[in-house]
């Protein structure tokens, strides 16, 4: 895997004659740097975090959250708790992401980490004691990489395009549930949509994020200020049942726990695209500090918009609560509701691919997958071949059309990183106390992320053991098969040097200025 930096230096020249041959005129544009550039502001990373988390889940299912706790006071409670959570999580990365300036989220940290544990006069693994590439000080990272790429990132985007393929197909069909094959079709679409769309142009990608992320905060707050109203009429009979039914099984809590963190996942996109947000020292946290809280705010009202027009066990049933909502509150203006979950989805699609993209660009240019992820398009400064890669894969997955065997693997293997990755910060504490942090975490907060990730990678097992466990951790160990050869051995085949090449050509992308 990879190409050597003089083969990219002359490829990278003929390319630049190529253009020059085309248009003499756009020798100015030739002689620009090619690499990321700060486009993201605060408004837009804030965008970015609130668009990610808010997604269909909270239009269609809370019920999860019902199920588990059982009671209208412990939901509401534990959807604070999940806030919470995810908020110190991000606060955690903050820092990382304020002392380690770098686009690719825990990629680039487990990388910084391991590399500085590797080179300290004590190394915790005499492995990690090594030169360059032949180490073992980044399998941490390569099989985040190796997972993410391949299951996490990419399962994330096709659940978020499958349930904008359902909720646009389903007005077609309202007596009976919509053909697979025409979800399958618009899903595909919108997919590509979203990828041309993150291909053409990084300002495109966030006005795109920014106005579906004011759209769903409208729909959002339609649904709150409804209840509220509703409320104020007298419609208190759902609410007042507070904490009547709540459940003593912990297992079930534990399950709504889960169901209520995947409402919030997509916490941590920021830290995937620093390199592109201005002033990241500064507004990193700042978009953090207030998209997460505003988040949660929107959830907890919206449930509260939700259990003042409709019970418990009505939510309990309802496919889609936030229909089930507008065909009661809203009469003839209904429509507004799916118009609303479609935009939704289509901003937190947009939102996963752009980070997901920064991700398989930050692992190419590292060495970890073949170079040419690692390219710009160099008339729009785009990772354009890492947004066809996670495309492609996510492509691959709806053809099946059953994520929900992937959920499980999603999670555990989700939390299993995040846990490592705060680890990491504990360990730079320690082996690197004067590195300067713009943003420093109290430190009790990292160690209740770590405890709290823990828990969320050994409960599930330990309540419901599965084969799908087995098979996620088999699947995580399964990188030492390519890590060991192609990145710590340095195995390189010829054709590659010709594939990335023809691809150059007829992508138009180049190396960056800042490739290793």
């Amino acid at each position: 895997m990879g190409k050597k930096s003089q083969d990219f230096e002359v490829a990278r020249r003929s390319m630049d004659m190529q253009r020059l041959d085309e248009d003499d005129s756009s020798s100015s544009a030739k002689n620009e740097k090619v690499g990321l550039k700060r486009d993201v502001g605060l408004i837009s990373g804030i965008a970015l975090i609130i668009g990610t988390m808010i997604g269909s889940g909270i239009f269609i299912s809370p019920k999860g959250m019902i199920e588990g706790c059982g009671s209208v006071g412990l939901t509401l409670i534990l959807w604070c708790l999940c806030g919470l959570l995810t908020t110190m999580g991000a606060l955690s990365y903050a820092e990382l992401g304020t002392m380690i300036p770098e686009s690719g989220g825990e990629h680039a940290y487990l990388m910084y980490t391991f590399n500085k544990v590797r080179k300290n006069k004590k190394p915790i693994y005499k492995l990690m004691n090594t030169q360059g590439s032949k180490s073992f000080a980044r399998v941490p990272a390569f099989l985040y990489d190796w997972v993410a790429l391949f299951i996490i990132r990419p399962t994330m985007y096709a659940i978020m395009a499958m349930a904008l393929g359902t909720y646009a197909v389903k007005p077609f069909y309202p007596d009976c549930p919509p053909p697979d094959i025409a979800v399958k079709l618009v899903t595909a679409v919108a997919m590509c949509t979203i990828a041309f769309i993150n291909s053409v142009s990084v300002k495109a990608a966030t006005m795109v994020q920014n106005i579906t992320t004011f759209t769903k905060l409208i729909a959002l707050a339609i649904i709150s200020v409804g209840g509220i109203i509703m409320i104020f009429k007298g419609n208190t009979e759902y609410l007042s049942e507070g904490f009547e039914g709540t459940r003593n099984d912990p297992q079930k809590v534990a399950i709504a726990f889960y169901n209520g963190l995947w409402a919030f996942d997509g916490w941590n996109s920021l830290n995937f695209i620093t390199e592109e947000l201005k002033n990241p020292t500064r507004n990193l946290p700042r978009a953090i500090m207030i998209g997460i809280p505003l988040t949660t705010l929107c959830y907890v009202l919206a449930n509260v918009g939700y259990l003042a027009v409709m019970s418990k066990e009505e939510i309990m049933i309802s496919h889609a609560v936030a229909v089930t909502w507008g065909e009661r509150m809203l009469g003839v203006m209904s429509w507004m509701i799916p118009c609303f979950v479609v935009a939704s989805t289509f901003g937190s699609a947009n939102g996963c691919l752009f980070s997901s993209g920064r991700l398989c660009f930050s692992a190419g240019r590292d060495g970890h997958f073949p170079r040419i992820l690692s390219f710009l398009q160099f008339d729009r400064n785009t990772p354009m071949p890492a947004v066809m890669f996670t495309l492609i894969i996510s492509l691959c997955l709806i053809i099946p059309g059953d994520l929900s065997s992937l959920i499980d693997f999603f999670s555990f293997a989700s939390w299993l990183f995040y846990g490592i990755t705060t680890a990491s910060l504990l360990i730079l504490r320690v082996i690197e106390p004067k590195t300067p942090r713009p943003y420093k975490v109290p430190l009790p907060v990292p160690i209740i992320v770590l405890l709290a990730s823990i828990y969320l990678v050994i409960a599930p097992i330990i309540q419901n053991p599965g084969i799908q466990f087995v098979y996620a951790v088999l699947f995580i160990l399964s990188g030492l098969i390519i890590y060991i050869p192609f990145i710590y051995m340095g195995i390189h085949f010829k054709f590659m040097d010709k594939i990335t090449i023809v691809l150059q050509k007829l992508l138009r992308v180049a190396p960056t200025d800042k490739a290793r």
